[in-house]
């Protein structure tokens, strides 16, 4: 006999304070930063995304991150709650943007049936949480495929106002996919002097081909602030 799934809820207050500093993002970075997330959540009038992929098109893009920090900035300007999810079952890696243990976290969840609360960690501020990767494991591309994880991205978007998941480059694998159709959209995240025309036009074609919304592309790793007009919006 299979276990009822549990009842989706929202995230309890937490009783205590932040457990981590918060990213060291100032000046243009953070400002540029901040238009970002403005654009992508808070737009007045607009339907606005609430849960987002950030992807990169090949390893090395600054996927985690773009996602952390975003994650972290949005957090700073709304009342809402903030969780940053490490889909990268494969190479996870956004616990270390944070300076965290990749404790008890989504591959563990996926085998386990306590409430998503339970595997959560908050962050450098009241309403932002992260839920890592966790346990490191050899079938990653089974549990990306499960049912289960079905399950617990609902329970995430239940849980918290807005769900941030950084998952693996496309030109790896197909995750960004899976978890692209069970999110608002995706955001591309491009290497500058490195990710190819090629490789980018492949890409989209592949979540168009998937009916996945693209919300836009964010050129990462300049030498010099990023100026406003580089942001392009499909």
């Amino acid at each position: 006999m299979i276990a009822p799934e549990p009842e989706l809820q929202r995230i309890p207050e937490p009783d205590h304070g932040p457990s981590t500093p918060a990213l060291g993002v100032a000046g243009p970075v953070r400002e540029e930063i901040a238009k970002l997330a403005l654009n992508l959540f808070l737009l007045p009038g607009a339907q606005n995304p609430r849960h987002v992929v950030f992807a990169g098109i090949e390893s090395g893009a600054g996927c985690s991150w773009m996602c952390a920090r975003v994650g972290e900035v949005l957090a700073s300007q709304i009342s809402g709650s903030v969780c940053v999810v490490d889909c990268n079952l494969r190479s996870p890696g956004l616990h270390e943007q944070f300076g965290v243990d990749n404790h008890f976290g989504l591959s563990d969840s996926l085998l386990q049936s306590n409430p998503v609360h339970q595997y959560v960690q908050q962050l450098s501020r009241k309403n932002l949480w992260l839920l890592s990767c966790g346990s490191a494991t050899e079938d990653w591309h089974e549990k990306v495929a499960s049912d289960r994880l079905e399950f617990r991205l609902k329970e995430l978007r239940a849980a918290f106002d807005y769900v941030l998941m950084d998952v693996a480059p496309i030109n790896v694998c197909r995750d960004g996919v899976v978890f692209g159709s069970a999110a608002d959209g995706i955001v591309l995240v491009l290497k500058a002097n490195s990710t190819r025309r090629e490789a980018t036009q492949k890409a989209l074609q592949e979540l168009k081909t998937a009916n996945i919304r693209t919300l836009g592309a964010v050129l990462n790793q300049r030498t010099f602030p990023i100026p406003e007009r580089i942001y392009h919006w499909f």
